[in-house]
């Protein structure tokens, strides 16, 4: 059975009840999703001689949007463009900051999320949703932006 967006956004709500713990959320999931991008970003693959440059970053959101497409058209356009908008923060970070040392910030700030997280729902009391699904840690950004949805009458 192929559950709907508001399925599964409700069973990952289950574990997301905690007030400390959502905002905890609300601020590492972003930098989660932001720092994998900028990981994934650093390696890129040259097809045809250079012609065609494409990196595991694109991928995934390649991945993710038809993910969402399945699930909710308004879900699938705003993670399209928050996807959009982190790509073009990681562009401009790659002018000021040499690869390795962008490499680096994004690693420690991607363990440093993770690891609030597992805090979050250890106070939370009940085991990250991802460990039940993986495809959970594709619900997550969705999860937050529903609320953002559901402020500016945009239904999910």
């Amino acid at each position: 059975m192929n559950k709907t967006i508001e399925q599964w956004l409700n069973e990952y709500g289950e574990s997301h009840q905690n007030k400390t713990n959502k905002v905890i959320h609300w601020f590492c999931v972003p930098v989660i999703t932001f720092t994998l991008f900028g990981i994934l970003s650093s390696f890129s693959f040259n097809f045809n001689n250079g012609e065609y440059i494409i990196n595991p970053a694109t991928i995934l959101i390649i991945v993710a949007i038809l993910f969402y497409l399945r699930l909710s058209m308004s879900i699938t356009i705003g993670m399209l463009l928050f996807s959009i908008v982190c790509l073009y923060f990681i562009k401009q970070l790659e002018s000021s900051f040499s690869s390795s040392e962008l490499f680096t910030y994004y690693i420690i700030a991607f363990i440093i999320a993770w690891i609030a997280q597992f805090i979050g729902h250890k106070i939370e009391g009940k085991k990250p949703s991802f460990l039940k699904d993986i495809q959970f840690l594709l619900i997550g950004p969705a999860w937050l932006l529903s609320f953002i949805y559901k402020k500016i009458n945009i239904s999910v």
